[in-house]
């Protein structure tokens, strides 16, 4: 009981902040992929709200993670991650190729 009521709050506690607008980054600028360490990047900071409100529920966590369909759901979930950031590459590179003839006659 103690363990879901500290889930619950660390639940609540991350629901309720988010990152930094400082670390938020445009889709137009810099590197693309990056999209690639968001599934990472959002089980960190997870794992890091919760081992501030429970060191046990965080490590239950950290155990969990290490289940076999933890894993290939976060494999599948960075194969897909990988094919969008491309695909958004590719139609980042058509818009630019559009712009730069159709709008500004290069």
């Amino acid at each position: 009981m103690l363990q879901s009521r500290a889930l619950v709050i660390a639940l609540i506690l991350l629901l309720g902040t988010t990152p930094p607008e400082v670390q938020s980054k445009s889709v137009f600028e810099g590197d693309r992929r990056d999209w690639l360490v968001i599934p990472d990047k959002f089980a960190s900071y997870i794992y890091e709200t919760m081992s501030k409100v429970s060191p046990k529920a965080a490590q239950f966590l950290a155990d969990a993670a290490q289940t076999p369909a933890i894993v290939a759901s976060r494999n599948f979930l960075m194969r897909e991650t990988a094919k969008i950031s491309i695909m958004a590459e590719h139609l980042i590179q058509k818009i630019k190729a559009l712009w730069y003839t159709k709008v500004l006659g290069y």
